[in-house]
């Protein structure tokens, strides 16, 4: 299940016009590089929650052949409650959970196999010990989360969004609350089995800033090839002749006006934008949003 139903509040005024999953990155959204991710490794199609902005997340998602349904949660229900309330839905356990806004690169069918039946598993990208957010102990089992803890902590990682759930787990999911909050800080505390799974150090949280998200998109230029201040521009995209374009995306049926750089910009498909510019994203509304908000 790819969870899509949050307010995206650290992302906006970006999240006003689209839900974060579907804000772009480079040549798609951001959702599409999830799934592009997991189906590489055949564990799609997903099913996906959503809440904010539901009418746009159906229209843009509509046909896309790695989402197998569109759960519109008409009151929000939260990361273990949304996973609950598609149960019925996600097949025989156990079920892999990851955020549909966190890009990061791990064995999914792995991590399904050292899934618990009576507990949960947790990737991590690895951190030196005592620098990740949560502690690993003996044979990978989590001993530090959201500061309580329980054993001796030997390592440490980073969660990156991204859990597998065994049956016992999954059948006993709140209708509402939090796979951390509700759901993995109780099972420590009975002693229950909170296992881990490290993925590749290399993970990104676009949606957690303004920031973020224009590195993530650097990171895709340079991702596909391009050269230092080299930029990419979609299909259809107008780009006048007096302005230079530097280590920037430029949305199809996008137009660029104006004269001189239009450096480190993001350019939604179909935005207008006038050079200069730079450290910004501009929406298909005209809105700029620099790089630092307040």
């Amino acid at each position: 299940m790819v969870l899509c139903a949050g307010f995206g509040t650290r992302l906006r005024p970006l999240t006003d016009e689209r839900p974060k999953p579907l804000v772009p990155l480079g040549d798609r959204t951001l959702l599409e590089h999830v799934l592009e991710g997991l189906g590489a490794q055949g564990v799609l199609p997903a099913i996906a929650n959503s809440h904010h902005l539901s009418e746009i997340f159906r229209v843009i998602t509509r046909g896309w052949p790695s989402i197998a349904r569109v759960l519109n949660e008409i009151k929000i229900r939260g990361t273990a409650g949304g996973v609950a309330w598609a149960r019925d839905l996600l097949g025989p356990p156990p079920v892999l959970v990851v955020n549909g806004d966190v890009l990061a690169s791990y064995d999914a069918r792995r991590v399904l196999e050292v899934t618990p039946e009576d507990g949960l598993c947790m990737v991590l990208a690895p951190r030196p010990a005592g620098a990740g957010n949560v502690g690993t102990g003996a044979h990978g089992r989590v001993v530090r989360l959201r500061g309580e803890r329980f054993g001796a902590e030997t390592s440490s990682g980073d969660y990156v969004c991204a859990m597998g759930l065994g049956k016992a787990v999954l059948d006993e999911l709140p209708e509402e609350g939090c796979l951390i909050g509700d759901v993995a800080l109780p099972l420590l505390r009975r002693g229950g089995r909170v296992q881990s799974f490290l993925g590749n150090a290399a993970w990104s949280a676009p949606g957690d800033s303004i920031a973020n998200y224009l590195d993530a998109n650097l990171a895709w230029l340079t991702r596909r090839g391009a050269r230092g201040g080299e930029a990419w521009v979609g299909s259809g995209a107008h780009v006048a002749e007096s302005v230079e374009l530097v280590s920037s995306v430029v949305g199809e049926g996008a137009d660029v006006r104006g004269a001189g750089r239009l450096e480190r910009v993001v350019v939604w498909p179909g935005a207008q934008v006038f050079a200069p510019l730079r450290d910004a994203v501009v929406t298909r509304s005209g809105l700029v949003v620099p790089r630092e908000t307040a």
